[in-house]
């Protein structure tokens, strides 16, 4: 699962994997598709079929408090897309990862995530929505503008909070008790100037099979996390490497950076939502730009604009992601391990090494591993 040992005792990909992995990748594509377009019929019948208004009307007939009005409303227009959209979710994230050898988890315990996962995103959604529908109706020529700070503002607090608060209700974690790859990780850390509260091993073997490790948190909540399939399929070589990356990321400013730029794609597409609401009004027969029956149209100007920007924002990231590379090369002046680590993630992970161009410009984040791998064998 971890990568060929030939007979030089070197690490490749398996072929067999990778095959597995390029099938498994188009197949995701597919239900990505089938999910947009799900996502979008599902605005437009609500839009064109008197639904929207519909549906204000009869909440208006049982109160007129604006905050019950936007709440009753987002419940119904979600909670019925979710119903329509459980098939495709059991499918894409409890079979699909079963069928392909990734998934560890029962079904009780996967469905308990999604219970857990709607719930917190349910709760966190619903106050955004709250406060911009609160913004439109207060100042509806600037409330793109005040929803993108408020945004911002709580983008920033969830980072901060998510270790402590988000994540462990996922995940075991348990402080790392092996001293001398902490010390290791820890001098690590201490040379990228990263302040870290201790390194933490959490189960992510309770869900799958694939690896991984992050610095999260900010400030007195940053944290070195260890997936236990990382630790215990890779050597300490390999584990400092990827973590070098991770530290990258903040030695290069990458959380506030990432922050900003997605803060300002934030910003553009609210400004370009606020334009569709003010044509919306006359379109769609609108009573202002804070007609909770926009919701539909608000929804779909929103997705767009985030399915358009989606391979700007990927390039910009890919970007991010090889000077994190370059920089945990430089840190460990281990490019053979760096190499190795990314071999066998691709195949722990099943992840297409080298995917068509088209899907890495479009789709993907971070750049192909094998580009990733051909990189460390040019080190120097």
């Amino acid at each position: 699962m971890d990568g060929q040992l030939t007979e030089t005792g070197e690490i490749t990909l398996d072929p067999e994997r990778q095959k597995k992995a390029k099938e498994y990748a188009r197949v995701r594509r597919r239900l990505m598709l089938v999910d947009l377009g799900l996502g979008g019929v599902y605005a437009l019948v609500w839009l064109l079929s008197g639904a929207s208004a519909w549906l204000r009307d009869l909440i208006l007939g049982l109160t007129e408090n604006q905050l019950l009005l936007v709440a009753l409303y987002a419940v119904v227009f979600g909670g019925i897309y979710a119903l329509l959209d459980a098939p495709l979710s059991y499918y894409r994230g409890f079979v699909l990862p079963h069928r392909y050898g990734l998934s560890t988890q029962t079904f009780r315990a996967w469905l308990w995530d999604q219970v857990k996962g709607a719930a917190i995103g349910g709760v966190l959604g619903l106050i955004m929505v709250e406060v911009m529908y609160a913004l439109l109706r207060v100042s509806p020529d600037w409330w793109w503008l005040w929803t993108a700070l408020v945004m911002l503002l709580f983008t920033v607090v969830l980072s901060n909070l998510a270790p402590v608060l988000i994540f462990p209700l996922f995940y075991k974690f348990t402080p790392l008790d092996d001293e001398d790859l902490v010390e290791r990780l820890t001098r690590l850390a201490e040379r990228a100037g990263a302040r870290v509260r201790g390194v933490y091993r959490f189960d992510m073997s309770s869900k799958t099979v694939e690896a991984n490790a992050a610095v999260v948190g900010l400030g007195n909540t940053r944290r070195i996390i260890l997936g236990d399939t990382l630790l215990d399929n890779f050597t300490a070589d390999e584990i400092e490497t990827v973590l070098a990356h991770e530290l990258g990321h903040h030695v290069h400013g990458d959380m506030g950076r990432g922050i900003l730029v997605q803060s300002a794609l934030t910003l553009g597409g609210l400004w370009l939502a606020n334009l569709a609401l003010q044509w919306g009004v006359t379109a769609f027969g609108f009573e202002s730009v804070a007609d909770v029956a926009a919701m539909p149209w608000l929804a779909l100007v929103l997705g767009a604009f985030g399915l358009i920007t989606t391979p700007l924002s990927n390039a910009y990231s890919r970007w991010r992601e090889r000077l994190a590379d370059r920089y945990a090369m430089e840190a460990t002046q281990d490019p053979q391990a760096f190499a190795t680590a990314m071999t066998r993630l691709a195949d722990q992970n099943l992840s297409d090494a080298n995917p068509e161009r088209w899907v890495e410009v479009l789709l993907h984040s971070h750049p192909a591993i094998s580009r990733r791998v051909a990189m460390a064998e040019d080190f120097g």
